[in-house]
């Protein structure tokens, strides 16, 4: 796995953003796993079609780009 770790000094605003957008990515991540793990023979093209349905459900993960969904 590849980490990159830094330092930041924001405002407490620019810190809830972040906090935000991880907790989304999280959210997106678990929701696909546990898609692929509840159905046989689920393969790639699958999760990115489940991604897409998400994005028609939850508001929050409308704000995700593809990229950041894959």
């Amino acid at each position: 796995m590849f980490v990159l770790e830094y330092k930041l000094r924001g405002k407490p605003s620019q810190y809830q953003a972040i906090d935000e957008a991880i907790r989304t990515v999280q959210f997106v991540r678990n929701k696909c796993l546990r898609y692929w793990e509840d159905n046989k023979g689920v393969g790639q093209k699958d999760v990115y079609k489940y991604v897409t349905q998400l994005r028609s459900e939850y508001p929050f993960v409308q704000d995700l780009n593809s990229t950041a969904c894959q």
